[in-house]
């Protein structure tokens, strides 16, 4: 499955979304950042309403904040399809993973490329995605970082225990993509495809 980041497109991202819109991606996916957890930012409350509003995809929130407790009130509003959260965010995991599920909301739980697969062990049980980060959190059309492969094996071994989908967000494009689609369920891809003058062609090569 194809999820399509428009961080990339952040200053022009009305127009990404009606592109995305006319694809067969399956979802739209959101980098919430506000400057606490990455030295970014990419939108803002009512820049996230509206395109909560115009998206007509599955909405795939990636929530990169720690100031968790307002962002997060905010995002179960727009019924999304996923919320995932940053292991490094919080010590209080098991308190918003609860939360998110009370709401219908699938919980994913992320991680950053220093993150080892083992520091999240005791979630693998209780989650529904592992998003694995190829980049480093808060900016766009950074290189793959090879070591991720290595993750995206461990949790797909892992992934025969539990009930968990695993997803790869960063770097993705039409060389990496044949490295890790055999140990992945979503690929996140944003400067691949919105660089492009054809969406849909560049989601037709991920997927080929």
């Amino acid at each position: 499955m194809i999820s399509v980041s428009i961080l990339g497109e952040k200053d022009n991202y009305t127009s990404a979304i009606e592109k995305i819109n006319s694809t067969s991606a399956d979802f739209l996916h959101l980098d919430i950042m506000d400057n606490t957890f990455t030295y970014s930012k990419s939108f803002d409350l009512e820049q996230v309403k509206e395109i909560a509003k115009i998206n007509n995809k599955k909405l795939d929130i990636h929530l990169m904040s720690y100031d968790i407790d307002i962002w997060l009130d905010e995002c179960i509003k727009l019924k999304p399809d996923i919320i995932s959260i940053h292991y490094e965010e919080t010590e209080n995991i098991d308190k918003y993973i609860k939360k998110i599920k009370n709401n219908n909301i699938l919980i994913g739980i992320a991680i950053n490329p220093d993150t080892l697969v083992s520091q999240i062990y005791n979630y693998l049980d209780k989650v529904d995605i592992v998003l694995v980060m190829g980049v480093y959190a808060g900016k766009a059309g950074q290189e793959y970082i090879e070591s991720t492969t290595k993750k995206l094996k461990q949790l797909k071994q892992l992934q025969k225990s539990y009930k968990y989908k695993i997803e790869v967000d960063g770097g993705i494009n039409i060389s990496t993509i044949k490295e890790i689609k055999d140990y992945t369920d979503i690929v996140v891809s944003g400067s691949f495809i919105t660089n492009s003058n054809d969406y849909q062609m560049k989601i037709n090569e991920l997927n080929a």
